[in-house]
Protein backbone atom coordinates (compact mmCIF):
# COMPACT_ATOMS: atom_id res chain seq x y z
CA UNK A 1 0.00 0.00 0.00
CA UNK A 2 2.75 2.44 1.15
CA UNK A 3 4.85 1.57 -1.97
CA UNK A 4 1.69 2.12 -4.42
CA UNK A 5 1.08 5.64 -2.44
CA UNK A 6 4.70 6.63 -2.68
CA UNK A 7 4.58 6.37 -6.63
CA UNK A 8 1.32 8.25 -6.82
CA UNK A 9 2.76 11.25 -5.04
CA UNK A 10 5.64 10.84 -7.69
CA UNK A 11 3.39 10.62 -10.85
CA UNK A 12 0.86 13.39 -9.58
CA UNK A 13 3.04 16.14 -9.20
CA UNK A 14 5.31 15.39 -12.28
CA UNK A 15 2.01 15.44 -13.99
CA UNK A 16 0.87 18.57 -12.36
CA UNK A 17 4.47 19.97 -13.72
CA UNK A 18 3.98 18.89 -17.17
CA UNK A 19 0.94 20.41 -17.26
CA UNK A 20 2.48 23.88 -16.54
CA UNK A 21 5.05 23.10 -19.29
CA UNK A 22 2.75 22.72 -22.14
CA UNK A 23 0.60 25.59 -21.42
CA UNK A 24 3.66 28.03 -20.92
CA UNK A 25 1.81 30.67 -23.31
CA UNK A 26 -1.13 30.86 -20.69
CA UNK A 27 1.45 31.34 -17.48
CA UNK A 28 -0.44 34.34 -15.90
CA UNK A 29 -3.38 32.80 -15.69
CA UNK A 30 -1.89 29.53 -14.27
CA UNK A 31 -0.05 31.55 -12.00
CA UNK A 32 -3.37 32.84 -10.63
CA UNK A 33 -4.41 29.09 -10.52
CA UNK A 34 -1.50 28.49 -8.70
CA UNK A 35 -1.72 31.79 -6.31
CA UNK A 36 -4.71 30.48 -5.04
CA UNK A 37 -3.39 26.80 -4.63
CA UNK A 38 -0.28 27.44 -2.36
CA UNK A 39 -2.40 30.20 -0.36
CA UNK A 40 -4.96 27.30 0.23
CA UNK A 41 -2.61 24.71 0.96
CA UNK A 42 -1.21 27.01 3.88
CA UNK A 43 -4.64 28.07 4.98
CA UNK A 44 -6.77 24.81 4.93
CA UNK A 45 -3.63 22.36 4.82
CA UNK A 46 -0.68 22.81 7.13
CA UNK A 47 -2.62 25.47 9.36
CA UNK A 48 -4.92 23.29 10.41
CA UNK A 49 -2.83 20.47 10.53
CA UNK A 50 0.09 22.66 12.64
CA UNK A 51 -2.71 23.33 15.19
CA UNK A 52 -4.23 20.40 15.75
CA UNK A 53 -0.36 19.06 16.12
CA UNK A 54 0.77 21.80 18.18
CA UNK A 55 -1.84 22.53 20.36
CA UNK A 56 -1.07 19.46 22.48
CA UNK A 57 1.82 20.99 23.04
CA UNK A 58 1.82 24.75 22.66
CA UNK A 59 -0.48 27.69 23.01
CA UNK A 60 -2.18 28.38 19.75
CA UNK A 61 -0.94 31.38 19.74
CA UNK A 62 2.70 30.46 19.86
CA UNK A 63 1.77 28.14 17.14
CA UNK A 64 0.48 30.92 14.79
CA UNK A 65 3.50 33.56 16.40
CA UNK A 66 5.26 30.68 14.28
CA UNK A 67 3.75 30.81 11.01
CA UNK A 68 4.49 34.86 11.44
CA UNK A 69 8.34 33.69 11.86
CA UNK A 70 7.74 31.53 8.74
CA UNK A 71 6.68 34.02 6.76
CA UNK A 72 9.34 37.04 8.07
CA UNK A 73 12.26 34.29 7.92
CA UNK A 74 11.30 33.59 3.77
CA UNK A 75 10.80 37.43 3.40
CA UNK A 76 14.08 38.14 5.56
CA UNK A 77 15.82 34.98 2.65
CA UNK A 78 13.88 36.66 -0.39
CA UNK A 79 15.43 40.23 -0.03
CA UNK A 80 18.69 39.17 1.25
CA UNK A 81 19.08 37.29 -2.62
CA UNK A 82 17.45 40.59 -4.01
CA UNK A 83 20.16 42.82 -2.08
CA UNK A 84 23.11 40.68 -3.07
CA UNK A 85 21.90 40.19 -6.92
CA UNK A 86 21.03 44.09 -6.98
CA UNK A 87 24.62 44.87 -5.55
CA UNK A 88 25.77 42.99 -8.71
CA UNK A 89 23.04 44.84 -10.71
CA UNK A 90 22.46 41.58 -12.23
CA UNK A 91 18.54 40.97 -12.30
CA UNK A 92 18.84 37.84 -14.18
CA UNK A 93 20.79 36.11 -11.39
CA UNK A 94 18.03 38.20 -8.91
CA UNK A 95 15.26 36.33 -10.19
CA UNK A 96 16.96 32.65 -11.08
CA UNK A 97 17.97 33.03 -7.03
CA UNK A 98 14.17 33.63 -6.32
CA UNK A 99 12.80 31.15 -8.18
CA UNK A 100 15.27 28.14 -6.93
CA UNK A 101 14.10 29.45 -3.24
CA UNK A 102 10.39 29.20 -4.09
CA UNK A 103 11.09 25.91 -5.67
CA UNK A 104 13.62 24.60 -2.78
CA UNK A 105 11.33 25.73 0.13
CA UNK A 106 7.73 23.09 -2.25
CA UNK A 107 10.72 20.37 -2.64
CA UNK A 108 11.17 20.68 1.03
CA UNK A 109 7.91 20.94 1.56
CA UNK A 110 7.37 17.76 -0.54
CA UNK A 111 9.82 15.77 1.28
CA UNK A 112 7.87 16.44 4.68
CA UNK A 113 4.69 15.44 2.87
CA UNK A 114 6.02 12.23 2.08
CA UNK A 115 7.78 11.99 5.93
CA UNK A 116 4.72 12.66 7.11
CA UNK A 117 2.55 10.15 4.84
CA UNK A 118 5.62 7.38 6.46
CA UNK A 119 5.28 8.31 10.28
CA UNK A 120 1.34 8.14 10.00
CA UNK A 121 1.39 4.54 8.22
CA UNK A 122 3.62 4.12 11.75
CA UNK A 123 0.78 4.67 13.44
CA UNK A 124 -1.81 2.78 11.63
CA UNK A 125 -3.10 2.06 7.82
CA UNK A 126 -6.11 4.19 8.55
CA UNK A 127 -4.09 7.23 9.25
CA UNK A 128 -1.56 6.79 6.69
CA UNK A 129 -4.05 6.23 4.14
CA UNK A 130 -5.98 9.35 5.02
CA UNK A 131 -3.09 11.44 5.30
CA UNK A 132 -1.59 10.15 1.98
CA UNK A 133 -5.37 11.24 0.26
CA UNK A 134 -4.18 14.60 1.85
CA UNK A 135 -1.12 14.71 0.16
CA UNK A 136 -2.26 13.78 -3.01
CA UNK A 137 -5.33 15.98 -3.45
CA UNK A 138 -2.02 19.15 -4.12
CA UNK A 139 0.50 17.42 -5.36
CA UNK A 140 -0.62 18.07 -8.53
CA UNK A 141 -0.69 21.69 -7.85
CA UNK A 142 2.53 21.44 -6.31
CA UNK A 143 4.04 20.53 -9.45
CA UNK A 144 2.49 23.52 -11.09
CA UNK A 145 3.65 25.91 -8.84
CA UNK A 146 7.06 24.24 -8.88
CA UNK A 147 7.20 24.57 -12.43
CA UNK A 148 5.72 28.49 -12.24
CA UNK A 149 7.89 29.72 -9.93
CA UNK A 150 11.08 28.92 -12.18
CA UNK A 151 9.53 29.94 -15.52
CA UNK A 152 8.56 33.75 -14.24
CA UNK A 153 11.82 34.05 -13.03
CA UNK A 154 13.40 33.65 -15.87
CA UNK A 155 14.20 30.15 -16.03
CA UNK A 156 14.35 27.90 -18.67
CA UNK A 157 11.96 25.02 -19.41
CA UNK A 158 14.74 22.46 -19.19
CA UNK A 159 15.52 24.48 -15.54
CA UNK A 160 12.23 24.20 -14.54
CA UNK A 161 11.91 20.31 -15.00
CA UNK A 162 14.73 19.30 -13.17
CA UNK A 163 13.09 21.07 -10.08
CA UNK A 164 10.03 19.17 -11.03
CA UNK A 165 11.68 15.84 -11.09
CA UNK A 166 13.23 17.19 -7.60
CA UNK A 167 9.73 18.18 -6.05
CA UNK A 168 8.58 14.77 -7.53
CA UNK A 169 10.54 12.53 -5.75
CA UNK A 170 10.89 14.27 -2.88
CA UNK A 171 8.01 12.63 -1.41
CA UNK A 172 9.65 9.11 -2.24
CA UNK A 173 12.49 10.10 -0.09
CA UNK A 174 10.47 11.84 2.75
CA UNK A 175 8.72 8.20 3.08
CA UNK A 176 12.11 6.38 2.74
CA UNK A 177 13.73 8.72 5.49
CA UNK A 178 11.20 7.42 8.19
CA UNK A 179 12.41 3.68 8.32
CA UNK A 180 15.62 5.53 10.01
CA UNK A 181 13.44 8.23 12.34
CA UNK A 182 10.45 9.27 13.87
CA UNK A 183 9.39 12.72 14.43
CA UNK A 184 7.71 13.92 17.64
CA UNK A 185 4.00 15.64 16.88
CA UNK A 186 5.06 18.48 19.10
CA UNK A 187 8.19 19.11 16.31
CA UNK A 188 6.38 18.66 13.51
CA UNK A 189 3.55 20.86 14.20
CA UNK A 190 5.79 23.60 14.43
CA UNK A 191 7.76 22.63 11.08
CA UNK A 192 3.97 22.49 9.23
CA UNK A 193 3.51 25.87 10.72
CA UNK A 194 7.00 27.77 9.86
CA UNK A 195 6.15 26.52 6.17
CA UNK A 196 2.75 28.06 6.27
CA UNK A 197 4.00 31.26 7.00
CA UNK A 198 6.84 30.11 4.10
CA UNK A 199 3.69 29.59 1.60
CA UNK A 200 1.79 32.59 2.48
CA UNK A 201 4.54 34.84 1.64
CA UNK A 202 5.15 32.67 -1.86
CA UNK A 203 1.04 33.36 -2.47
CA UNK A 204 0.31 36.66 -1.62
CA UNK A 205 4.18 38.80 -2.80
CA UNK A 206 5.25 36.36 -5.66
CA UNK A 207 2.97 34.89 -7.18
CA UNK A 208 -0.41 36.45 -6.52
CA UNK A 209 1.24 40.12 -8.06
CA UNK A 210 2.97 38.42 -11.07
CA UNK A 211 -0.28 36.82 -12.21
CA UNK A 212 -1.56 40.43 -12.69
CA UNK A 213 1.42 42.12 -14.29
CA UNK A 214 0.43 43.21 -17.59
CA UNK A 215 -2.95 40.81 -17.70
CA UNK A 216 -6.24 41.34 -17.32
CA UNK A 217 -7.09 41.30 -13.69
CA UNK A 218 -11.04 39.68 -14.24
CA UNK A 219 -9.36 36.70 -15.67
CA UNK A 220 -6.46 35.88 -13.43
CA UNK A 221 -8.38 36.83 -10.10
CA UNK A 222 -11.14 34.20 -10.93
CA UNK A 223 -8.33 31.76 -11.42
CA UNK A 224 -7.02 32.62 -8.03
CA UNK A 225 -10.48 32.30 -6.43
CA UNK A 226 -10.76 28.82 -8.64
CA UNK A 227 -7.40 27.61 -7.19
CA UNK A 228 -8.58 28.12 -3.70
CA UNK A 229 -11.84 26.84 -4.25
CA UNK A 230 -10.12 23.60 -5.47
CA UNK A 231 -7.72 22.63 -2.76
CA UNK A 232 -10.70 23.70 -0.34
CA UNK A 233 -12.55 21.62 -1.94
CA UNK A 234 -9.94 18.43 -2.08
CA UNK A 235 -9.14 18.98 1.21
CA UNK A 236 -12.32 18.66 2.61
CA UNK A 237 -13.02 15.87 0.45
CA UNK A 238 -10.20 14.11 1.40
CA UNK A 239 -10.45 14.28 5.00
CA UNK A 240 -13.93 12.71 4.84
Amino acid sequence: MIIIITIATFLSTLLGGLFALKFKDKLHLILGFSAGAVLGVAFFDLLPEAINLGSKYYEVGFITSVVAFGFVLYMLLDRMVSLHTDHEENHQTHTHAKGKLGAGSLSLHSFLDGAAIGLAFQVSVVVGTIVAIAVLVHDFSDGINTVNLILKNNGTKDDAFKWLLLDAIAPVFGVISTLFFSLPESVLGLVLATFCGFFLYIGATDLLPESHHNHPTKATTFMTVLGIGVLYSAIRLAGV
